[in-house]
């Protein structure tokens, strides 16, 4: 599935002739700081004509910030040392130049890295890393800083001419390799690319306007800036054929190597096996239990099971409607909104459509589907509300279309009044802005008006039973059928099956990785949806045993507490993971947090609720009730 997947990501075919190749380059991030930076912020050398190609929204809401970059190559045209542009002078009594100066010192010493693109490829930095496996990162630093105390940080340890204390070393150099793979031999006539890769350098240049690319002294800038410095940015390139790489498999050599992918198999595959498992087992004690109780229940002898006590003994009160109806109506309107765009984006990504090769596609397509699936929601909430004895029919519908999006988006909004603060990339410009306002005011809110008018006019879902007018009383409960114990147990064993997986898409979000493992994520999508499904209806049967009838409400918030492990596994990944420094990016993580959390409450709490509520329906219409 994974090989078949990779030799789907290529999403271009471009052959090339005698020209010059462009290469592209995209905003500047760090695993220490969540603030995201545009290319030219940093001083680099620019494009004289700068090109922005068209940016899709999932990769504005992403950060993504391409450009051209005046890095330009001839094609099979090898260049030994060329300067990119002229030097970049920084004098110590220039105010601005100290800005500069200590803005790209910021960058290395929190080791932001370079993201370069040439034929929608990433330019990867490989390196050997233990057990001679080979790592090809995407991106590649700016540079490093060796301490005052001597110890070298991050990319300093690749060179033992780093060594001076409390000195930055700029990588204004780069070795660029570029494989082709040729047509000559298969009948066709041109060539396409199918890998690009370089060497970060960091040289002095004694020479400005003949620059020597061959060695010598680093770069170096120090930290006390006592003295003018002046930076020359130079590279090489080097067209090296390679027809052993299919151009269907170019992107193998980056995602074979990225860290993670192979070591976590076996984990990841026992987890599996372990809820399967546990979920076999509950089913089968369900079924053979449910048995029991039905045939106990439907024996002649009336008199005798009427002095049973258990499920049946609530029957006149389980379809009681909850209290906060229209609340729960609404969660449960958003959340069939939440399940079917999840659904679709991830077999969609499963099948090679929506690969790292289209970037921002994957957030697009998850948008476009959440925006046109206002419908559902909008029938879901009015058809159940109206089944819990509901009349404010506008007030329900209102708050299905605003309340849960309008908390997103109000979150959204502050962070990104934190991005803009900071002059981050990732800062969402107005325009894009107001048009994720129309497009939820113009399309989806509408489409929820029409779903709600759809299930407005359905009749109420009718009851398998008649609800009594008088409540019945509900005896004293033990500690494990109690409300919040149930609740917080129900969301174990549904969180055991993603914790693994929720480990590498934290990874793709914060520590910059690459996601693609699109085929498994299916898989733990549908296990989950089964361990939420199971795990629920098994609780509330222990509580309709224990003829607790409170079951609606519970059964959204025992799977939805699953939400709540996610939260504290996001809170564990930040302390023992990130080197997150800086009140901004702590602020902008538990934010955006907070944002995934909410969507999952919804998405997991909506799984449980339909899968008990089919339970209920389904016990109590096989049973006699006189």
């Amino acid at each position: 599935m994974e090989k078949l997947y990779r030799r789907l990501m290529s999403s271009s075919r471009i052959v090339f002739f005698h020209k010059y190749i462009q290469l592209f380059v995209n905003r500047l991030d760090s695993v220490e700081s969540v603030l995201p930076y545009e290319y030219d912020v940093f001083d680099f050398c620019k494009d004289d004509k700068e090109l922005r190609p068209s940016e899709n929204l999932g990769q504005v809401l992403f950060g993504e910030r391409i450009e051209s970059s005046p890095y330009k190559f001839k094609f099979k045209e090898d260049v030994k040392c060329s300067r990119v542009c002229l030097p970049k002078t920084y004098k110590q009594g220039n105010k601005d130049d100290i800005a500069k100066l200590d803005f790209l010192k910021m960058g290395m010493q929190l080791n932001y890295q370079h993201h370069w693109i040439i034929d929608n490829m990433p330019v990867t930095w490989c390196y050997d890393v233990e057990d001679g496996q080979k790592y090809c990162n995407p991106g590649f630093p700016i540079g490093c800083l060796v301490a005052g105390d001597g110890r070298a940080k991050d990319a300093c340890v690749i060179n033992s001419e780093f060594n001076k204390k409390n000195t930055f070393y700029v990588f204004n150099h780069v070795d660029i390799k570029i494989k082709y793979h040729s047509g000559e031999k298969e009948g066709w006539t041109g060539a396409r690319l199918v890998a690009a890769t370089l060497e970060p350098k960091s040289i002095k240049h004694a020479d400005e306007d003949h620059p020597n690319c061959d060695g010598g002294n680093p770069m170096e800038v120090p930290a006390d800036f006592n003295a003018d410095v002046s930076i020359v940015y130079t590279y090489a390139v080097t067209f090296e054929q390679d027809n052993t790489i299919k151009w269907a498999s170019r992107w193998d050599y980056i995602l074979v190597s990225m860290p993670h992918t192979n070591i976590q198999w076996f984990s990841i595959m026992n987890s599996l096996v372990i809820v399967l498992f546990l979920s076999g087992m509950v089913a089968m004690i369900m079924l053979r239990t449910l048995h029991k109780d039905i045939a106990r229940y439907n024996q002649v002898d009336q008199e005798d099971a009427q002095e049973e006590s258990g499920w049946k003994q609530v029957h006149g009160d389980v379809f009681r409607p909850p209290r906060k109806g229209m609340l729960l109506s609404v969660f449960l309107g958003q959340g069939t909104q939440i399940f079917i765009m999840t659904f679709i984006t991830l077999f969609l990504a499963c099948l090679g459509f929506l690969s790292p090769a289209n970037r921002g596609a994957l957030m697009t397509c998850a948008v476009v589907l959440w925006v046109l699936l206002g419908t559902p929601a909008g029938y879901v909430s009015a058809r159940l509300y109206k089944t819990f004895g509901g009349e404010k029919w506008k007030t329900n519908v209102l708050l299905t279309a605003l309340l849960c999006p309008g908390i997103v988006f109000a979150d959204f909004f502050l962070m990104n009044l934190i991005l803009w603060g900071e002059g981050s990339s990732a800062a969402i410009p107005f325009g894009t802005l107001v048009a994720i306002l129309a497009l939820w005011f113009g399309i989806s809110v509408p489409l929820t008006f029409v779903g709600a008018y759809f299930g407005f006019k359905k009749p109420a879902i009718e009851q398998p039973v008649r609800t009594n007018q008088i409540p019945r009383q509900i005896p004293e409960q033990s500690f494990f059928t109690k409300p919040i114990p149930g609740i917080v147990m129900g969301g174990i064993l549904p969180f055991g099956c993603i914790f693994i997986q929720l480990f590498f898409i934290l990874n793709s979000i914060w520590s910059h990785q690459m996601y693609y493992m699109f085929g498994f994520l299916f898989l733990v999508f549908i296990i989950l949806l089964i361990t939420c499904s199971e795990a629920t209806i098994l609780l509330c049967y222990f509580h309709l045993c224990a003829e607790d009838y409170h079951w609606w409400w519970r059964s959204f918030l025992t799977s939805g507490f699953t939400a709540v492990y996610l939260f504290i596994y996001a809170v564990h990944y930040f302390f023992s993971k990130l080197q997150i420094i800086g009140m901004a990016s702590t602020i902008l993580y538990f934010g955006y947090t907070m944002i995934m959390v909410l969507i999952f409450f919804l998405f997991t709490g909506t799984i449980g609720f339909f899968a008990c509520f089919w339970f209920v329906n389904k016990i109590y219409s096989v049973v006699k009730v006189d």
